[in-house]
């Protein structure tokens, strides 16, 4: 009699063959979906301030049919420095570059809404570039360019209104000393050649 234990050796390896493989499917397709999605969603913003200013970088779910408790958002720079973290519906700050500690503030008002935009303060040329926004598990991304100015009233200042005015006053000041000499030294002048002619007492 022929012994059917090699077959079934056999069945039993394809059978845990074809449940490692589904295992490793199953594993790796959130990975991929992840990335589809954030292709397919990824949005790109771009917005300006100056220095010393403060700026919106804005960051939205189209999902709303998801629950705080179950969203994440994460916050990035362009050195990939932790900003702000919200997690599981609660703000996550432990893991925030020192960079943007007391800068960066959200809007909690508008969690429900599905808004997680992020307001920066203080703002310095240092803090120009890219930020991203990335929000689970809807698997949405938001790219913000972010442009930094020179203060406009600064600016002008500098090119053209305090070195002017300084220069405006000296002017001024200037024809003023010029004036006064103009009608003080006839006038001197006059006194004294009155008194140079009027002959002393004896």
């Amino acid at each position: 009699r022929i012994s059917n234990k090699p077959v079934a050796n056999v069945k039993l390896y394809w059978l845990r063959l074809r449940k490692l493989i589904f295992l490793l499917l199953f594993l790796q397709m959130p990975f991929h979906l992840f990335v589809f999605s954030i292709i397919s969603v990824s949005l790109d913003v771009t917005v300006e301030a100056v220095i010393g200013g403060s700026v919106v970088l804005p960051c939205s779910s189209t999902k709303h049919d998801l629950k705080l408790q179950d969203i994440d958002v994460f916050w990035r720079d362009k050195d990939s420095e932790t900003i702000y973290d919200f997690i599981k519906g609660t703000d996550f700050l432990e893991s925030q570059d020192p960079r943007y500690k007391n800068r960066a503030q959200t809007f909690p008002d508008e969690y429900k809404r599905g808004n997680f935009s992020i307001k920066l303060i203080n703002l310095t040329h240092a803090d120009a570039g890219e930020f991203i926004c990335y929000i689970t598990p809807s698997n949405e991304q938001e790219t913000v360019h972010l442009i930094i100015k020179e203060n406009d009233n600064q600016s002008t200042e500098e090119a053209n209104g305090v070195p002017k005015t300084q220069l405006d006053w000296w002017q001024i000041l200037l024809i003023c000393v010029c004036i006064l000499l103009v009608l003080i030294l006839p006038i001197a002048y006059f006194k004294w050649k009155q008194r140079k002619r009027t002959p002393a007492p004896i």
